[in-house]
């Protein structure tokens, strides 16, 4: 005979907790612990005719037989802990994991305070809403409590339970509240001298900050993120403080100047002080954090220079100083940080020429230099970067580019408009041939046509105000497009039929306006757009009926144009449209009926036409419609009163 270690009532236990949930039909959950996706749930290998230690998700202790760990994270679990489960007979518990199930907006059961052997709790990302029991905070053994939530506040911790968890478990090394509404200031006492981990990001926290946090002598982890209601300065730190890992104040109030005292936290990989209010310039102290990693001053308002003891964190890997006022030349910090892989200035004030050091960085992957005063000539050498994959220059004031480029596999996305570029366009980068985003808007670009160049992956391509004269032809050979600016140009003539002919199956977003377009609209085959917009040009004849085969198209702008006769009655069905824009043409007849089978019309603009008639009564099923503008036109009725009754009309 078999012999069971588990003992029966436990099995029971657990086979009675299975049978209260559902498996959910969704295909697969990832676990994050081993970042892996789990498509069978563990319950499935529980039955009753083997021993209940041997299921997946149990450990039971080798010499008393009791469960002692359950672990169903991830497991598809589908329904509600209720206060008498079965789950609460399991008194030996010293480890429960059931993240990353689906409880069903149900609350956590006060139940849970009987199980006060606990270590180790996880209910993370379940799905729980309401109230925290009171009776977690009595769990005294536990060393780590993760309560995360999946959706922001709809967990709340009461302030008198927050304290107590923070001051009576004084065993918890790890604690994560993360998006739960705590609405409460941080505890001036934190008692628990073990506490390694504290994650209290989108909390709702408010108040004053504090060194309270600095002076829990073991914490290598503090995350406060997302909580702007969290104000003051960031406190000077005794030089003991040495083993803090990681800080993130990110998106919170605290403001005034960077202390020099930030360069007494020299075991610090993580420091993210991204959308907080801080000012003034960064201390030099900055270079004493030489195990950092992971550097985030982005959006605050520091000014002047960026110190030069930068350049001693070799360990860098993440840069960002973006969205500030620095100014002056970039200085020649970047030659040793050699393990940089992200790099983010942009929106600042700094001039001078491209820094030629920061292409002696072979291990860059993206790098935002926009929205600068940088000028002179875009080295070739930076598209030679050999992991190099995003670069941003756009909203400078670059004047060349080099005439030819090495070829770059890994540049999928290179952003230039708004800049004094003259080039020919694709010559000059025909060696990027992976780019799947290329935007040279704002620049004044000539297309060579003898340049049969693929671009087999490009999916944006943005040329709006470019001095464009004609459609580029090299557009015959790009077939994964999926949107088109060539807006604002000096595009004349009719649209050509070779373009009108492609077969772009993807292309959502459209934007041919502010040229000079003559002719009839042709017949698109563009049938998955979304956006299409012609408006400013001097297009004529009436509107086909085939740019109702446009299933998904949700943006029509026709405005300023010169066409004529009466609109497709086909427009008010449909399903997708929400802005139709048709001012300024010469339509005429009556108004077809609009929304006649579609309520997602949100702004109806037909004002500088000939329509005649009256309104039709289809507008009351418009239930979204927030703008109605059909002014200047020959409709003789009635004052449509009967419009009031929808209530998203402001206009």
């Amino acid at each position: 005979m078999m012999h069971h270690l588990c003992s029966p009532t436990e099995a029971f236990a657990l086979l009675d907790f299975k049978q209260s949930f559902q498996i959910s039909d969704f295909p697969r959950c990832l676990d994050v612990t081993n970042l892996q996706y789990v498509d069978i749930p563990k319950t499935k290998s529980w039955n009753e005719s083997t021993d209940c230690c041997s299921w997946d998700g149990i450990t039971c202790d080798l010499l008393t037989g009791h469960v002692i760990g359950l672990d169903l994270g991830c497991s598809l679990l589908n329904g509600t802990i209720h206060p008498n489960s079965s789950l609460f007979q399991l008194h030996h518990l010293h480890t429960l994991n059931l993240a990353y199930n689906d409880f069903n907006i149900s609350s956590i059961p006060h139940s849970i305070g009987r199980l006060t052997n606990l270590r180790h709790l996880n209910l993370s990302r379940s799905y729980f809403s309401g109230k925290i029991p009171t009776e977690i905070s009595y769990l005294s053994n536990l060393v780590s409590l993760d309560l995360s939530s999946l959706l922001v506040y709809r967990l709340q911790l009461d302030q008198t339970t927050f304290e107590t968890i923070l001051q009576n478990l004084t065993n918890l090394e790890v604690l994560s509240l993360y998006a739960i509404n705590i609405s409460s200031p941080i505890p001036v006492n934190i008692s628990s001298s073990s506490l390694r981990y504290l994650n209290l990001e989108f909390t709702n926290l408010r108040g004053t900050f504090t060194q309270s946090f600095f002076l829990v002598p073991k914490l290598e982890n503090l995350k406060l993120g997302a909580n702007d209601l969290l104000k003051g300065v960031l406190p000077k730190i005794h030089p003991s403080n040495t083993t803090l890992l990681e800080l993130d104040i990110s998106n919170t109030g605290i403001s005034g100047e960077l202390t020099d005292s930030i360069g007494t936290f020299s075991s610090l990989n993580i420091l993210n002080l991204k959308g907080c209010r801080f000012s003034g310039s960064i201390p030099d102290s900055i270079g004493n954090l030489t195990q950092i990693r992971y550097l985030d001053f982005s959006y605050n308002h520091f000014t002047g220079h960026i110190p030069s003891t930068i350049s001693q964190l070799k360990h860098l890997t993440y840069l960002s100083l973006s969205s500030n006022s620095f100014s002056g030349e970039l200085p020649d910090i970047f030659s040793n940080l050699q393990e940089l892989r992200y790099l983010y200035l942009s929106n600042n004030s700094f001039i001078g020429s491209f820094p030629s050091k920061i292409v002696s960085l072979t291990h860059l992957e993206c790098l935002d230099l926009s929205y600068n005063l940088m000028n002179g000539t875009i080295p070739s050498s930076v598209f030679s970067l050999p992991l190099l994959g995003l670069l941003w220059l756009n909203n400078n004031r670059f004047s060349g580019l080099p005439d030819e480029l090495k070829t770059n596999p890994t540049l999928v996305r290179l952003f230039l408009s708004h800049n004094q570029l003259s080039c020919s366009f694709p010559q000059s980068l025909s060696n990027l041939t992976n780019l799947s985003i290329l935007d040279l808007s704002s620049n004044s670009i000539t297309v060579d046509e003898g340049n049969q160049i693929t671009f087999p992956n490009l999916k944006v391509l943005m040329l709006s105000s470019c001095e464009l004269k004609d459609f580029p032809h090299f557009l015959t050979n790009v077939k994964k497009l999926q949107a088109l600016d060539i807006s604002n140009n000096k595009i004349g003539g009719q649209i050509p039929n070779w373009f009108s002919g492609i077969r772009w199956d993807n292309l959502y977003y459209l934007n041919l306006s502010h040229n000079s377009l003559t002719g009839h609209l042709p017949k698109f085959h563009f049938h998955n757009i979304g956006y299409l917009d012609l408006k400013f040009n001097f297009l004529q004849g009436p509107l086909p009926s085939s740019v109702c085969n446009m299933n998904y198209l949700q943006s029509l702008h026709l405005s300023h144009n010169n066409f004529s006769n009466s609109i497709p009655s086909c427009l008010g069905s449909m399903s997708s449209l929400k802005v139709l824009d048709l001012r300024r043409n010469n339509f005429t007849g009556s108004l077809p009926p609009l929304c006649a089978q579609n309520t997602s019309l949100r702004t109806i603009v037909l004002n500088g036409n000939q329509f005649e008639g009256t309104l039709p009564f289809s507008l009351l099923n418009c239930s979204n419609l927030e703008v109605v503008d059909i002014r200047n036109n020959a409709i003789n009725d009635t004052f449509p009163a009967w419009l009031g009754t929808l209530q998203q009309l402001h206009v």
